[in-house]
């Protein structure tokens, strides 16, 4: 206990304060007390009695659990709900491009490799790993452990989601052999550089070096390869347009700019509601109609299926034009093409 009457007289109230806050910063942080949420009694419950879990061990591992007030705080306040103008500018830019050039070039065995075994042009991997983590720089720098506890049992509107994920993780960890208190990555509990959660770690994640193992957070060339198979198991199709310009006529297509990136309508019906992409494509080719909030008012683009597979990496709409407008700026540099 701090004894405040035992302070000097003399000593000033911002000195006070300064010393309050370095003995707090610096004092140990509480262990979580599983027994105190019984939703983690009952998670300890199913682990053990379904996956074979060591109690003891398992209790430990939670025991020593943060819960984050920052990792609600980031969770609440996703990139993704900027405004189409201003997240773009976070990702497609000058550095980023420039950066993934050079990540291209050093890594080029493996990209092409990954674009000829699973379809996915290099521009498009490279791009997801520049935006989800500077191309490998950086992973994220919470506990995956306390990520995923945090929001299991602070964040009620998708508790179920990450309670599964929470799961998820620790099964893998077993199976990767690592300790699981040791991984680090986003707030909210996304791996290596292609940032997968952990269902996705062990649904979609490849041995692509060869050494028999799946490793996303320490080998480049597992990160590409598990990028381009994720891409390729929604739905990836080989060759096939990504986007397209548009050209909207009377005022009949604003019943579709909020119907979602999935492509449910052809082009041929699309024309019937104003709805013309600029270049000739096959009439029987699904779109949807992206509508994204620029500067100066709404910008559009027709979405195929392939923009649509990359909304299931990260469902922002956002995402998923940075994505593609990065990887052309990517194609651009790298093959010298001319504006």
């Amino acid at each position: 206990m701090i004894r405040f009457a035992l302070w000097p007289r003399s000593m000033s109230r911002l000195a006070i304060a300064l010393l309050l806050v370095l003995v707090f910063a610096t004092a140990p942080a509480q262990a979580l007390g599983v027994e105190e949420y019984p939703a983690l009694r009952l998670f300890v419950d199913e682990m053990v009695s379904k996956y074979d879990f060591d109690r003891t061990q398992l209790t430990d591992w939670l025991s020593e659990v943060k819960l984050r007030e920052d990792i609600l705080d980031a969770v609440n306040r996703p990139k993704e709900n900027l405004p189409w103008y201003q997240y773009r500018k976070l990702f497609v830019n000058d550095d980023r491009a420039k950066k993934g050039v050079q990540f291209w070039k050093a890594n080029e065995e493996a990209l092409f490799r990954a674009a000829s075994e699973y379809g996915v042009p290099p521009e498009v991997i490279v791009a997801i790993l520049g935006i989800e983590t500077r191309y490998g720089s950086q992973h994220g720098r919470y506990r995956v452990l306390d990520s995923l506890v945090t929001l299991m049992l602070r964040y009620p509107e998708r508790s179920d989601f990450f309670r599964n994920e929470l799961a998820q993780f620790l099964l893998l960890a077993r199976e990767l052999k690592v300790d699981p208190r040791s991984i680090k990555g986003s707030y909210a509990g996304a791996m290596g550089a292609p940032q997968f959660i952990a269902s996705s770690y062990r649904r979609y994640a490849v041995d692509f070096d060869g050494d028999t193992r799946r490793n996303i957070i320490g080998s480049v060339e597992d990160a590409i390869g598990s990028v381009g198979n994720f891409l390729k198991e929604h739905g990836w199709q080989r060759d096939a347009p990504i986007v397209g310009d548009v050209k909207l006529e009377g005022s009949m297509y604003t019943w579709l700019e909020n119907n979602g990136p999935e492509p449910r309508i052809n082009i041929h019906n699309l024309a019937h509601y104003g709805i013309l992409p600029v270049k000739p494509i096959d009439v029987h080719q699904l779109a949807a109609l992206i509508m994204l909030e620029g500067e100066n008012g709404p910008v559009y683009r027709l979405g195929y299926n392939n923009f649509y597979v990359i909304t299931r990496y990260n469902h922002s709409k956002n995402y998923s034009m940075a994505v593609v407008e990065l990887s052309e700026v990517l194609h651009r540099l790298y093959y010298g093409d001319p504006e």
